[in-house]
């Protein structure tokens, strides 16, 4: 596959700087200002964040006091709220510190992914229990069930390994590759929490070093500025929180797609259909790569019965390798069985979850059975999300394929009932990649990564039940709305009140002093 050529609006602005300008207009303040908000959020994940029952931290003094007591609680909240807020306007501000994405860029960007970072290694998870999850299905394999057959509840004491009890007796969604890693993690830590956690955290580090490798691999190839897609999905708050701090293992799934997708761009197409395989082999949905990798097999001027041939070659050699992978473990397909639970429930914020809940409490109103409605809703949602999946794969400019690739996978994201802010950061590196304009797109980015970590920092927060003054759980309520409040408040002082990064998001005609170059 040639280098695309950018579309229209996407062009590069060449920006010479002034003799011994910097390219870079001193980035260790925002660098440090993101660090001490990272430090924040480790701090207080001691206190909301996610820890097994049977971790032995609950023991510690500070995690007692920051646990129990309700002025350590509200610190708790207070840091972690503060802390996830100052790293979006950090990350936004070295945005403006930058002259000329040029190499100091990247330095400066590099370095703030490792400030930022670090501390996140060390906190408890925040804002997701799911690597808690992991080690129940880890546990199960050790122990000789099936994951794909049995939930997490078969497992003696299964809630004190820390699970959300809602998936606890769902069916793994995952690959034969990760429940590999499952299995190895809790062998080799004996089922203990805090070393298990740790050891899957290094498994989603090695997804975010592939994806500062190939972002900036992929960029060049659509004449994109690679240090300015660097920023906008290495540096990025979500991502760092969502791959880092949460320990979700989406971070290796992108990572080796967005690796095999270079490869396959590059014409190395068998190893990256292996790599973006093992990418299904760790989380089923990016099987939506497949028939775009095998257009850029087939070449820019093949006719339909080679396309159709390629397509074929492509989703064999994928579906031959699964087949292998299966073998070895014995545990079949069964993850298929398992990609249906996301799809059966909804969140307020997704635009096809939101028409659901309005069809369904119109419906209920006039006596109606508005949950079986909604459910169409859902169904008709994920058609279009077919649809438009299916468009991208037949129609459209050969050079345009990993745009198409972005389309098509937005579409499935999107127009799914539910939508986590994890599933945002798949799509934030494949926009960034093939280009996103410093116009509304931009803008529209800084508005989503502002409200999903408002979102994530209200969202999921461990607080004590025997905290509660009154009506059961009103201790956790009352948690969730001051973290609100305060990624809430502190959003909109980004946006209408910060003398630097309010600029960010108004509407302007003129050129902006971002200087970003796609």
């Amino acid at each position: 596959m040639t280098a695309p050529v950018p579309a229209a609006g996407e062009m590069a602005t060449i920006v010479i700087p002034r003799a011994g300008a910097a390219e870079v207009n001193d980035p260790r303040s925002p660098i440090l200002a993101g660090f001490l908000g990272s430090v924040f959020m480790a701090v207080g994940s001691i206190g909301v964040g996610w820890l097994a029952p049977v971790s032995e931290l609950r023991r510690v003094p500070i995690f007692i006091w920051m646990r129990t007591e309700a002025i350590g609680v509200a610190l708790a909240i207070v840091l972690v709220a503060v802390g996830g807020m100052l790293l979006v306007r950090s990350w936004l501000r070295l945005g403006q510190r930058v002259r000329v994405w040029g190499p100091e860029a990247r330095k400066a960007t590099l370095q703030a992914v490792a400030a930022w970072g670090l501390p996140m290694v060390i906190s408890v998870p925040l804002f997701s229990r799911d690597v808690y999850a992991y080690i129940g299905q880890g546990r199960l394999m050790v122990e000789g069930f099936n994951p794909y057959e049995n939930g997490i509840s078969a497992l003696s004491n299964y809630f004190q390994l820390g699970a959300d009890r809602l998936w606890t007796e769902a069916p793994v969604p995952y690959g034969q590759l990760f429940l590999w890693i499952e299995q190895f993690v809790v062998w080799s830590t004996n089922v203990h929490p805090e070393a298990s956690v740790m050891l899957f955290r290094l498994v989603a580090l090695a997804g975010v070093v592939l994806c500062i490798i190939y972002v900036p691999k992929l960029a060049e190839l659509h004449g994109v500025n690679p240090h300015r897609a660097l920023w906008l999905t290495a540096a990025n708050p979500l991502f760092l929180t969502n791959f880092i701090a949460s320990v979700h293992n989406d971070a290796l799934m992108i990572g080796l797609a967005l690796a095999g997708l270079y490869y396959a761009a590059t014409r190395r197409v068998v190893l990256g259909i292996v790599l973006v395989t093992l990418s299904i082999a760790v989380k089923p949905i990016t099987v939506v790569f497949l028939p775009f990798i095998g257009l850029m097999w087939a070449g820019k001027n093949a006719g339909w019965p080679r396309k159709f041939l390629f397509w074929a070659l492509a989703g064999g050699l994928s579906l031959a390798m699964l087949y292998a992978l299966s073998l070895v473990n014995g545990f079949g397909f069964g993850w298929i069985n398992g990609l249906s639970a996301p799809g059966s429930i909804f969140i307020w914020y997704a635009p096809v979850g939101l028409v659901g809940l309005v069809v369904a409490s119109i419906s209920n109103a006039f006596g109606l059975d508005g949950w079986t409605l909604a459910g169409w809703v859902f169904d008709a949602g994920k058609l279009l999300a077919v649809g438009i999946a299916a468009f991208q794969i037949f129609k459209g400019e050969h050079e345009r394929l990993i745009r198409r690739l972005t389309l098509a996978f937005a579409a499935v994201v999107v127009l799914a009932p539910m939508i986590q802010s994890w599933y945002v950061v798949w799509l934030i590196p494949l926009f960034a990649v093939t280009g996103i304009r410093n116009d509304w797109q931009v803008k529209a980015l800084y508005f989503i990564v502002s409200f999903f970590m408002i979102y994530a920092i209200s969202d999921q927060l461990e607080v004590f039940p025997y905290l509660q003054t009154g009506d059961l759980g009103l201790a956790l309520v009352l948690a969730r709305f001051a973290a609100a409040i305060t990624g809430l408040l502190f959003g909109l002082y980004l946006i209408f009140m910060d003398p630097q990064t309010k600029r960010l998001f108004r509407k302007t005609g003129e050129p902006v002093t971002e200087r970003p170059v796609i």
